[in-house]
């Protein structure tokens, strides 16, 4: 069973129609204690990170999600899921849930330090990108990319960028200016900062490997 969180911040709706489709069996809801048994977690998220926060920490999600990491669920954060996993964000100066070391950083603070011309990449970045594995940690291995070939496109739309403290976590990028960490892997959990769900036939994919990580089935 996979559980969806809602916490009023999340693209839901666009989430259930894609599990629906691969026939996952699944429960969405606002209260922790309804997906206390899952075996898997989808975090997904639109928006604000304070806001975010804010509603994780009055449904009790906050605590849930650092218990669910620290028992060894998996997790999958999608796009401000895959950025409020991290400890701190800029965007309304967020205190984060901490479950991996790191940051997150608008692109114009990272095009500022890297010296790059603001006025060549709109922000937020919007539409499809090739995604590269990341070769120092033999991403391209990973059990979550079965059947993914590299440079496949997924779709993004995010102002923020993901900025681990591990650049082993990082098991993929794409380019925008500057190298955008795209998906994120340590020990149980997974992240995305596109929208696998948004993504066609390949973005399904991954979803689906999410659901069979370890030999759980659909």
């Amino acid at each position: 069973m996979i559980g969806i969180i809602d916490y009023n911040a999340g693209n839901i709706k666009s989430v259930e129609r894609a599990v629906t489709y691969l026939g996952i069996d699944y429960i969405i809801s606002k209260k922790p204690e309804d997906l206390k048994n899952c075996e898997k977690l989808i975090f997904p998220g639109v928006g604000e990170a304070k806001y975010a926060m804010d509603q994780l920490r009055k449904s009790g999600f906050d605590s849930f999600l650092k218990d669910s990491a620290q028992s060894n669920k998996s997790i999958l954060g999608i796009c401000l899921g895959s950025q409020i996993i991290f400890e701190y964000s800029e965007e309304g100066d967020t205190e984060c849930l901490g479950l991996l070391k790191g940051k997150i950083q608008h692109f114009s603070t990272l095009f500022d330090k890297e010296g790059i011309d603001k006025s060549k990449f709109k922000v937020p970045q919007i539409g499809f990108n090739d995604i590269s594995f990341n070769s120092l940690n033999n991403a391209k291995a990973e059990p979550i990319f079965a059947g993914i070939k590299e440079f496949s496109s997924f779709y993004f739309v995010h102002s923020y960028v993901i900025q681990a403290e591990n650049p082993g976590d990082i098991i993929a990028s794409c380019d925008y200016g500057i190298k955008v960490p795209s998906a994120i892997h340590h020990e149980n959990i997974y992240a995305f900062q596109f929208h696998p769900e948004k993504s066609g036939e390949v973005g399904l994919n991954l979803l689906k490997n999410f659901c069979t990580l370890g030999g759980s089935s659909c």
